[in-house]
């Protein structure tokens, strides 16, 4: 259910009301700032046909700077358009959500920055930011990029049992549903930003921790490891994208 490399620090707004060997059970808020989200790379080609190439997340996709709609990440569209030589206005779209996009890039060509606002399904509006340096490539879009500051905003998450065996995790502010069971099996996610083609299995690797795999079209895109302290204050999410071959 991550959209990055990153290690999310949640703590504890209703602690568990059920029994001790159910630690991930209550509701939780995401903590942006003890949470890491930079570090991550992300590469933009030109490609021969002169269509762009953006891969990042642990997936690709191909577009033109033409404004028109093209499949993007996560089941998302996205449509691209070049308001000047340094900046660009990308709009994506995934179910009910529609994100805005501004990329700028600085005038030495070193430095991008993108800032993203949009509406959450609950109402919410939110924003967020973030800083890119170059790594290799160029001039504009084209070239590797790493994320040395990014900014988001809160995220409330409700977990409860799935039976004596599994979880089910909702994201409350984009009403998105997971439940999984212990079994590695893979179940579908729900809710109106959710693809249609997002899997998720799960295995419970100890009193206090759990594997999850996720997947779109049956190939691995992420794995996460959900982490509970031993005062049941504090759930960490570390998730990290499947390398593209």
């Amino acid at each position: 259910m991550k959209r990055r490399y990153s290690v999310l620090v949640f703590a504890a707004v209703i602690g568990v009301m059920m029994a001790a060997d159910s630690p991930f059970i209550g509701k939780w808020k995401l903590n942006p700032a003890k949470s890491q989200f930079a570090g991550t790379t992300m590469t933009i080609d030109l490609l021969p046909s002169g269509e762009m190439q953006m891969t990042a997340e642990g997936q690709s996709y191909k577009f033109k700077i033409d404004s028109k709609e093209y499949p993007a990440f996560w089941g998302m569209t996205a449509s691209w358009k070049q308001v000047d030589p340094n900046t660009w206005e990308t709009v994506y779209k995934q179910g009910t959500m529609t994100t805005t996009s501004v990329t700028t890039i600085s005038a030495d060509g070193k430095t991008m920055t993108t800032k993203s606002t949009g509406r959450k399904p609950n109402g919410e509006d939110f924003q967020v930011s973030a800083t890119s340096v170059r790594v290799s490539g160029g001039p504009g879009l084209a070239g590797k990029w790493k994320s040395t500051e990014v900014k988001a905003s809160t995220e409330n998450w409700e977990i409860s049992a799935n039976g004596d065996d599994g979880l089910t995790m909702k994201i409350v502010d984009y009403n998105a549903v997971c439940s999984v069971k212990f079994d590695g099996k893979d179940y579908p996610c729900t809710g109106p930003t959710m693809p249609k083609d997002f899997m998720m299995s799960a295995k419970k690797t100890g009193p206090r921790t759990v594997e999850f795999t996720e997947k779109m079209d049956g190939k691995v895109v992420f794995a996460d490891v959900f982490r509970v302290s031993p005062d049941g204050k504090t759930l960490v999410d570390e998730a990290t994208p499947a390398p593209i071959f």
